[in-house]
This record gives C-alpha cells, sequence and structure tokens, in this order.
C-alpha cells in the first residue's frame, strides 16, 4: 500500500526557511505525483505545490509563489518542499499528497494522504 510520510516541520521565526519532506513507501506502477497542502486550526486546506515523480510537472500555489521550490527523487521516492520567507500566515499542517495522475491542486485527485507535519511560523 501507498503511504506517504511528512517530516521536516517546526518552529521557526518570520522570515526563516523550512525544507519539508515526504517520503512515500509502498510505490507502485500507478504512482505519478505528489502535492503538498496545508491547513491551518479554523481555516481550509490550502494548495501548496504539486510535482510529478518525473520532475517534468510542477505547480505552486498562489500563497507561496516565488518563495517554494518543489522537487522529486524518484530514486530515492522523496519529494522536497523547500519553504523560504516564511510568515506566520504560512502556519499550519503540512499533508502531502500521492497520486496516479497529474492533478494540480485539486486535493481530491490524491489517493494517498500522509498525517502531516507541523509548521508554525512566529510572528
Amino acid at each position: 500500500q501507498v503511504q506517504p510520510v511528512e517530516s521536516g516541520g517546526g518552529s521557526v521565526q518570520a522570515g526563516d526557511s523550512l525544507r519539508l519532506s515526504c517520503v512515500v513507501s509502498g510505490r507502485t506502477r500507478d504512482s505519478y505525483a505528489v502535492g503538498w497542502f496545508r491547513q491551518a486550526p479554523g481555516k481550509e486546506r490550502d494548495f501548496v505545490a504539486a510535482v510529478s515523480w518525473n520532475g517534468v510537472q510542477t505547480l505552486y500555489g498562489i500563497s507561496v509563489t516565488g518563495r517554494a521550490a518543489i522537487y522529486s527523487d524518484n530514486a530515492k521516492n522523496t519529494v522536497i518542499l523547500q519553504l523560504n520567507s516564511l510568515e506566520p500566515e504560512d502556519t499550519g499542517v503540512y499533508y502531502c499528497g500521492e497520486a496516479s495522475r497529474w492533478n494540480a491542486a485539486y486535493s481530491p485527485g490524491y489517493e494517498h494522504w500522509g498525517q502531516g507535519t507541523q509548521v508554525t511560523v512566529a510572528a
């Protein structure tokens, strides 16, 4: 079974950076892409970024445009999300989802989700 596991979250100050990791175990021949979404308490889930395992397709959410970089290491079954110039509004639980097709920012299209990693950005 496909199981993403997120790591790399933490508590940082505004302006700092974090590198989040999504390691996907149990990948199948149908595995195609990974997306990152975040959710703060009382707020809707927001799209952050997505990348195909082959690296051909990438997409960034409006909220992190210019401040994030996503890339895949296919051989390591790992997707990295680099977040820079973090702001308090970036605070939330960051979830990694895996999909068998390109879903971009469409969260219901992602089929397997991790438990999330907490990112807290102090003002």
